[in-house]
């Protein structure tokens, strides 16, 4: 038997910890698998009870020099302390007060500036007791978090980039350059401030989706209105919401109406009309009229609870570009070290070289290893754009998917729901032999009154929007698979399909012809008659989204390749809407094993292509294709459940969108590598040939991490 438990780490910050504790609580007899949230310093232990237990954990964790908890006590406890929301900036605010103070009175007692800034030769001079304990003051400061990390490096004979810096700092101590020292201790801490505050602000992001649900909720009983809390409230409580006010539980509209502003869950500019009968959204907001409820689910089972859990659980599927940079900075840092060392030791042993300014030299390029901005900024930006998407209505399940439609070549489409709304309505009324539209839809809307048949509720809310008045035909008799008789206003009538029509032998010529047309159009017939003629045909036909041909372009636009039609709806229904919407090939009367066959074939090649559905009934297609898309995912637990990337409101202009969004974060993640890389190049260049000082490549890595994490967060706006 295994159990699961969350634990909180404080010191969780970056890829460079995992490892530490990989290495600490994934070896361990019992333990079965490890996952992390850095952006929530969470890491989740599936374990053997039998063999573990949470005080282990605590444990182990503590003998790699961090200190966790367990999750569900974290959350319940005290908010954070005044040190642990400002000590970094503390330690590294007073680090550069003494570093300028020190300065100061450097350059008082020795006015040559360039010789201070890192000139290593018989110049070098010496400096006053006041000076050096300024310099030494400052490092002590900035050091503060890092040499507790630096000592267990070297206990656990893992060299990090905490065990770089103090070496380049008792390096620079060593050779009398107790500036050089000072400012690596200053701007390092600077650099894991800057990483700090930059998770913080992802973070704070992802926190900000948790902020939609309010605490409590206006519970209705018999003597009046009680404040509870919404994790008190349980299914089939009664609640009020007033206007102005958020949704705070799934719910269903008991008494009342109202527009529901849905942005903060679906992305949608516009409210939503709500009334008895329909079901709001925790998170939402109502926006007029005050509402009587009835919920429908319990407060952590809510669309929006699981749109939360996701996102978060969506922080621990990495991204490739991700785990490239982790598996890159593994084999780069010992590969530094190694370059440092022979720098050192070559040049004097060999060639008879300054050991002094070699050793300097070897101090820089330790420096210059350090993977800060490197290893920060892949997850930044992956989160960045992660939660950029949950806030625009797009529910992402991991970093690998974010990246995905970026690169993606065809898109499948199914036709029902997808590319149209999946609702038949009524197209045209064709009146025959002296009667008029009214006297059409009138005894067809009293043969079909008790019938639930999609065509029966479409000719239905067409006589309800005309506000047609009827009476229910008596003596109805239904014929199974064809249509139905009634008795209206002391006449016969029938109603059903083309077929049926010509069982009754009365149709003509022109209208078996007028009805070809209409079905060729992909209408469905429903043709009303009586023991005499056929009074008339109604075309139904499910209605295309507005503006699809537009939507289909723009998806191809964003680089789509090209857009595949895949329905299990009879060809001339498919031919019809494939015409409207312009894809760019249509394959119909498929059943669900028929379009995974499809996908299949259209992956030929080596093609990226998405599935995108109702998350229900395509579900075996979209887990073939590279990923799935479930649209208006909303309220529907399947749909979220099974797609890679759900669509929270019915909006398919969500699909270019996602694919530019996919690419900017991408673009983002590779402009961030590629300067990152860069800098380390360009630095490391100059040190070989003794044009870089400590303070100018400490300085060029601190701004580099500056730079990517602002880079990664501008993927935040919308």
């Amino acid at each position: 038997m295994e159990k699961k438990l969350s634990f909180h780490v404080v010191g969780l910050d970056c890829a460079e910890e995992i490892k530490i504790l990989r290495k600490a609580v994934e070896t361990r007899e019992g333990v079965k698998d490890l996952t992390f949230d850095v952006l929530n310093a969470k890491m989740t232990v599936t374990f053997d009870p039998g063999h573990v237990t949470a005080q282990h954990v605590i444990d182990w964790v503590k003998g790699a020099g961090m200190q966790a908890s367990v999750w569900e006590e974290r959350k319940k406890g005290e908010p954070k302390s005044f040190w642990e929301k400002h000590g970094r900036l503390m330690m590294a605010t007073l680090s550069g007060l003494f570093l300028f103070l020190g300065f100061s009175l450097h350059i008082f007692f020795h006015p040559n500036v360039l010789d201070i800034l890192g000139e290593v030769d018989e110049t070098t001079h010496s400096l006053p007791i006041i000076v050096i304990l300024f310099y030494l003051i400052s490092m002590i400061f900035g050091a503060f978090y890092f040499v507790p990390k630096a000592l267990l490096a070297v206990k656990r004979m893992q060299p990090d980039m905490n065990l770089l810096m103090v070496i380049a700092m008792c390096g620079a101590i060593g050779i009398g350059q107790w500036f050089e020292g000072a400012t690596v201790a200053f701007l390092f801490s600077v650099a894991l401030l800057l990483e700090h505050w930059s998770v913080g602000r992802a973070r704070r992001a992802v926190e900000a989706l948790m902020d939609l649900s309010p605490t409590q909720a206006r519970m209705i009983t018999d003597i009046g209105l009680k404040e509870v809390r919404v994790e008190d409230v349980e299914v089939g409580t009664r609640i009020l919401i007033r206007p102005g006010e958020k949704v705070p539980l799934d719910a269903t509209i008991e008494k009342g109406s109202t527009s529901i502003n849905q942005s903060p869950i679906t992305g949608e500019s516009i409210p939503v009309a709500k009334e008895e009968g329909d079901e709001i959204f925790a998170g939402t907001i109502n926006e007029e009229g005050a509402i009587e409820c009835v919920t429908i689910k319990k407060a952590d089972d809510t669309t929006l609870a699981r749109i939360i859990h996701l996102v978060e659980e969506a922080q621990s599927r990495r991204a490739s570009s991700e785990q490239w940079v982790e598996k890159f900075a593994r084999v780069y840092t010992p590969i530094m070290i190694i370059l440092a060392i022979v720098i050192a030791l070559i040049p004097p042993l060999f060639f008879g070289l300054s050991w002094e300014t070699w050793f300097y030299r070897a101090l820089v390029i330790l420096v210059i290893a350090c993977p800060c901005a490197l290893v920060i900024s892949t997850p930044v930006s992956i989160v960045s754009g992660l939660t950029s998407s949950a806030r625009n209505g797009v529910l992402i399940k991991g970093g690998m998917y974010l990246e995905a439609p970026g690169k993606l070549d065809i898109l499948a489409v199914d036709k029902t729901g997808t590319l149209t709304y999946g609702r038949p309505k009524v197209q045209k009324i064709i009146p025959l032999n002296n009667h008029t539209e009214e006297e059409l839809l009138l005894r067809a809307a009293a043969l079909e009154a008790p019938s639930e048949h999609p065509l029966a509720r479409a000719i239905l809310n067409l006589a309800e929007e005309r506000n047609i008045r009827f009476e229910r035909a008596t003596d109805f008799q239904i014929i199974k698979g064809k249509g139905a008789q009634g008795t209206y206003n002391g006449t016969r009538y029938w109603i059903g399909s083309h077929r049926f029509m010509h069982e009754m032998k009365q149709e003509t010529e022109e209208i078996h012809r007028m009805a070809l047309e209409l079905e060729d159009a992909g209408h469905s017939i429903v043709a009303i008659g009586n023991d005499k003629h056929v009074c008339g045909l109604i075309s139904v036909a499910d209605e295309p989204r507005a503006e699809i041909r537009s939507i289909v372009e723009d998806i191809r636009r964003a680089g789509v390749k090209h857009v595949a039609m895949l329905t299990g709806d009879n060809a001339p229904a498919a031919a019809a809407i494939a015409k409207l919407t312009g894809v760019d090939s249509v394959q119909s009367e498929l059943l669900p094993e028929d379009k995974v066959e499809a996908v299949e074939k259209l992956k030929d090649g080596g093609k990226i292509v998405a599935m995108i559905g109702d998350g229900v009934n395509d579900a075996p297609a979209m887990a073939a294709a590279d990923f799935g898309i479930a649209m208006g995912a909303m309220g529907t637990d399947a749909a979220i459940e099974t797609a890679d990337i759900a669509l929270m409101s019915d909006d398919l202009t969500k699909v270019p969108w996602l694919i530019r969004h996919s690419r900017r974060v991408l673009h983002v993640i590779k402009q961030n590598i590629t300067f990152s890389l860069a800098v380390k190049v360009v630095f490391l260049s100059l040190a070989i040939v003794g044009m870089a000082t400590l303070w100018m490549a400490i300085a060029a890595d601190a701004g580099a991490s500056l730079l990517v994490v602002f880079n990664g967060l501008r993927l935040l706006k919308r």
